[in-house]
């Protein structure tokens, strides 16, 4: 194996401890209470290594926002690819997808949960609001009645609102997933039932 490999390698992990250290403390204490030095203190490295990788702190949130959203533009596109209007099951596939990706952001949504005032000011917030109507339009069908346009809607939130609100409640987090996601499934399709 190469040294170039390895060093690579290293980078990424360093990209990703410091990502996992700054959006611990951005939950903990709030975003604009976090400071650069504060991060690199948790990391235990200097100022100027934590620069080598991020400048700013909004770097640092962007970087977070686009590794674990990557996955969400992915299913979007995917669900684009399938004949339109997409058929239930295919709706359904991708309300399960979408749990999935939940699970793996879920520290990113709590973040986002806390300190809504600082998403909003941010592009990051924006761009992805545009991403949660892009899978509302997979979901729904053009021109569908106001109450399953509502139901499609409902089942985003509820897969949203279902992790913050079960977080807190005893029990096995894929059993909450499941469930989660057993409701959502029940508006689409029911939002879907005069197909």
């Amino acid at each position: 194996m190469g040294t170039g490999t390895g060093k690579q390698q290293r980078r990424g992990d360093t990209r990703q401890r410091i990502q996992d250290v700054a959006l611990g403390l951005f939950a903990e204490q709030g975003y604009e209470k976090t400071s650069l030095r504060e991060i690199a203190e948790r990391l235990e490295v200097t100022k100027a290594a934590l620069y080598y990788h991020f400048k700013t702190k909004e770097d640092i949130l962007n970087s977070i926002f686009e590794d674990l959203t990557r996955p969400i533009d992915e299913l979007i596109e995917w669900g684009h690819q399938q004949p339109q209007p997409p058929s239930l099951d295919i709706r359904k596939q991708v309300l399960r997808r979408y749990s999935e990706i939940l699970v793996d952001a879920a520290p990113l949504f709590r973040f986002m949960q806390e300190n809504q005032a600082t998403v909003r000011d941010l592009k990051t917030g924006e761009s992805f609001k545009d991403r949660m109507i892009r899978l509302y339009d997979i979901l729904k069908d053009p021109g569908a009645p106001m109450a399953d346009q509502v139901r499609c809607f409902s089942a985003l939130f509820t897969m949203h609102g279902g992790m913050f609100v079960l977080k807190d409640i005893e029990g096995d987090p894929e059993e909450k997933r499941k469930a989660i996601l057993e409701v959502a499934i029940d508006l689409v399709t029911q939002a879907h039932s005069g197909d």
